[in-house]
């Protein structure tokens, strides 16, 4: 295994002629230390006593990476995701509903007794206990030096944090186990704890993150590219911070609708406030903007031969045509977004990412996505309304279109284009072209063209897909095989497959993926949010430098933070109207986000923190018509019929994930999520 995959690295090294001394080192890392530093022997596990673990630093820190092994893998959001993600959100879906219990949660057959893979509550209080330990007996470890302790020290506060990050995020509210470590053996009485609110839980993790800050490492080794750094926790805080700030848990109408009645039986306190505190925005801008002043960038490519040119006759912002990062001229839009996802840009060495992994979770989906006949499934489905989203090249919407890109639903390409070495082929809908860079690295169409170049064999490259009933790949072909093969809507993601990555054929293979956990992309878009709520100025104070930092809604500040990734995607920024009026702005924001993070897992939650979860999930899912051929209906827009996507309905109780029955009964004090 590790022999093949230094030869892959070198192979594709060879191919590209690029990277080539940097992946000797990280190969020679690879020599001496584990592929995966959360591996953890099962002989360690089950023969040594909690004791033994503190008589040696090898076992100690084994006992250490073991716990993080425990932790859900966050690329793991796109089948049986550990919550919601993908299939319980608006942004994709399958027709397996019963194989994946994220899918059948809003059809409402996800309850307390079964949650299938989203019942982490047991697992993530597992992990607070082993961190727990490790902080309350690390003192007997002799062999430790100073900077060893202080890092496992920090390390450990990490990870006692990040499970209940986890938890606040899938749950809400948490019980804080504070430093205590509960033997088995105890009483039952002993465990009746209540539930902090959702301030103190934000409150607390955040200290545990910033504690964590202070003793782990600001970089880490090639080897173990995925170990948390100072700035993974800055990241989840900042993270963290917007989220307490938004309208679901900031008093706002959507806290008022969910939580109204849910109060603490031990003294009626509201888990979440019903009142608005404007000055959280102000405390997640510090947070956000703590991030941005590190050492990361937008991740970009430069401009090639075959990179188009901006669109012309941009007038409204005066920067659109300066040279990255100042403006979007210089870059190579495609391939600075695509690149990141696909395999190309190695996670390692990406300087957007904030907190990443590499994770064989990403690269295994793709399967989903690749067509029936070349060795994929075929059926992972993305709504029409994503499509509908993406914007034109010079960055307007398909219903506003100007003569220089316009948007037809009539007609077909005619010829080959080709940019940013991206192929369109004839007999491609006029709907899918002329739009923007994001819509060609993550999307897939019919007509859309599959290079697959890393197989030679005849008949498995180069192919042209198509998703119409009697197409190459649509029902007609599906059904020899196994009839829910084809994408229903008529759109799979490509966004984490490369031009190479391959399911079959001879010499088939795949590039190895990473995952953004949190990426500068998210800290901008965050920080562009946080000013745009704010009505008056605040001071906030940073904890560490103790500088004292001013916020308000500055326009100026607003467009540099979101137009930066605006320019990255070759499109111009904001208007002056969206830029002056903070709910167009929103709206703006509200199309940016889930565009430029499809499928990274943060549109289920930015839907419940703006409290529009309800009205999105409303919307029927639509997409082409699957039933009819190109020329006679097919790229009409229906309203999909499938029971797994026509039963949809969300409920106010799906706001949280319900707390696993068997906890609550073992916990008599633990008060069940509303509705549940």
């Amino acid at each position: 295994m590790l022999l093949k995959t230094l030869n892959d690295y070198i192979h594709r090294t060879i191919k590209r002629k690029k990277q080539y001394a940097t992946l000797l080192v990280f190969a020679a890392g690879l020599m001496t230390s584990s592929c995966n530093f959360l591996d953890v022997d099962d002989y360690f596990e089950d023969t040594l006593s909690i004791d033994s673990v503190f008589q040696n630093k090898i076992y100690l820190e084994r006992y250490l990476w073991g716990t993080a092994a425990m932790l859900p893998d966050e690329a793991n959001i796109f089948l049986n995701s550990y919550y919601p993600a993908i299939l319980g959100s608006d942004e994709g879906f399958t027709m397996w509903e019963d194989n994946y219990a994220p899918q059948r949660f809003l059809l409402d057959r996800v309850n307390a007794d079964d949650l299938g893979s989203m019942n982490t509550w047991p697992r993530l209080y597992m992990v607070v206990r082993k961190a727990n330990t490790i902080i309350a007996r690390i003192d007997e470890c002799k062999d430790l030096t100073g900077q060893e302790k202080r890092e496992i020290i920090g390390y450990a506060h990490f990870l006692r944090g990040y499970a209940y990050y986890q938890l606040l995020l899938s749950y809400g509210p948490v019980l804080i186990a504070g430093d205590e470590v509960y033997e088995t053996s105890l009483p039952a009485e002993a465990y009746q704890k209540y539930r902090s609110t959702y301030d103190e839980s934000v409150d607390y993790i955040c200290q545990e993150l910033e504690t964590a800050a202070s003793y782990i490492p600001a970089v880490v080794a090639i080897p173990v590219f995925g170990r948390p750094t100072k700035a993974a926790a800055y990241g989840l805080v900042a993270r963290l911070r917007v989220y307490a700030a938004s309208p679901l848990f900031n008093g706002g109408q959507a806290a008022k609708i969910y939580f109204s009645d849910f109060v603490r039986q031990s003294d009626q306190v509201h888990y979440v406030s019903q009142v608005y505190d404007e000055k959280k925005w102000a405390l997640a801008a510090a947070a956000c903007k703590r991030v941005m002043d590190m050492d990361f960038q937008l991740h970009t490519v430069e401009a090639a031969n075959d990179t188009p040119p901006l669109p012309a006759g941009i007038t409204y912002d005066r920067n659109y045509y300066k040279t990255w990062p100042e403006g979007a001229a210089g870059i190579d839009h495609l391939r600075s977004y695509a690149e990141m996802f696909n395999g190309e840009a190695l996670g390692f060495k990406n300087k957007e990412f904030v907190f990443a992994k590499n994770s064989s979770e990403v690269k295994n989906v793709t399967k989903h996505s690749f067509p029936a006949q070349f060795g994929g499934w075929n059926g992972y489905g993305i709504p029409q309304k994503i499509i509908d989203a993406y914007k034109m090249a010079d960055g307007r919407d398909i219903n506003h279109s100007s003569g220089l890109f316009p948007y037809s639903e009539t007609g077909f390409s005619t010829k080959d284009s080709t940019f940013s070495g991206y192929v369109v082929k004839p007999n491609v809908s006029t709907m899918y072209l002329n739009r923007e860079a994001r819509f060609y690295a993550s999307i897939g169409f019919s007509g859309c063209l599959w290079p697959m170049n890393s197989t030679t064999e005849s008949g498995k490259f180069l192919q042209q897909v198509f998703y119409y009933v009697d197409g190459n790949s649509g029902k007609s072909a599906a059904i020899s095989v196994d009839a829910r093969n084809y994408p229903i809507t008529g759109y799979v993601s490509k966004k984490y497959i490369h031009p190479d990555d391959a399911w079959s054929g001879s010499n088939a293979s795949l590039l190895d993926k990473s995952f953004p956990i949190v990426r500068l992309a998210d800290i901008l878009l965050m920080y562009a949010e946080c000013l745009n709520n704010l009505t008056g100025v605040h001071q906030v104070v940073d904890p560490v430098t103790e500088v004292t930092y001013s916020f308000s809604r500055n326009t100026e500040e607003i467009a540099s933070a979101f137009n930066k990734v605006r320019y990255r995607s070759g499109l111009p920024g904001l208007t002056d109207d969206q830029l002056g009026n903070p709910k167009l702005f929103f709206d703006a924001l509200a199309t940016e986000r889930m565009i430029e993070f499809l499928h990274e897992g943060l549109r289920y939650y930015d839907m419940r923190r703006w409290g529009i979860v309800a009205e999105e999930e409303a919307k029927p899912i639509m997409g082409m018509d699957a039933e009819r051929t190109a020329r006679n209906g097919y790229f009409n827009r229906v309203i999909s019929n499938y029971p797994s996507v026509r039963n949809r309905d969300f409920k106010s109780k799906m706001i949280l994930l319900p707390i696993d029955k068997q906890e609550i009964m073992r916990v008599r004090t633990l008060d069940q999520n509303p509705g549940w």
